[in-house]
């Protein structure tokens, strides 16, 4: 139980970082032209997507991220 514990922990941690690092680098490289943000914009997008579509229309301001990292969080939490 303690690894089942330990391992989605840390794949938990792995993903809040992932999605920070997204946020980040629509900062610095918004329309994705380095093949480092295509790759962590691969592995996030199926996590955002989902809470994209249930989300309402904000504008220009996409909170699936914000989101996500809430949830992450608190998954993480919880196991440790």
């Amino acid at each position: 139980m303690v690894f089942i514990q330990v391992f989605v922990g840390t794949i938990a941690a792995i993903l809040w970082l992932l999605v920070l690092v997204r946020i980040l680098s629509s900062w610095v490289d918004p329309r994705a032209g380095s093949n480092t943000t295509r790759t962590v914009i691969a592995f996030t997008e199926p996590f955002l997507a989902p809470v994209r579509r249930v989300l309402p229309p904000t504008g220009m301001f996409d909170f699936s991220s914000l989101v996500v990292l809430l949830v992450l969080s608190a998954i993480w939490r919880a196991l440790l």
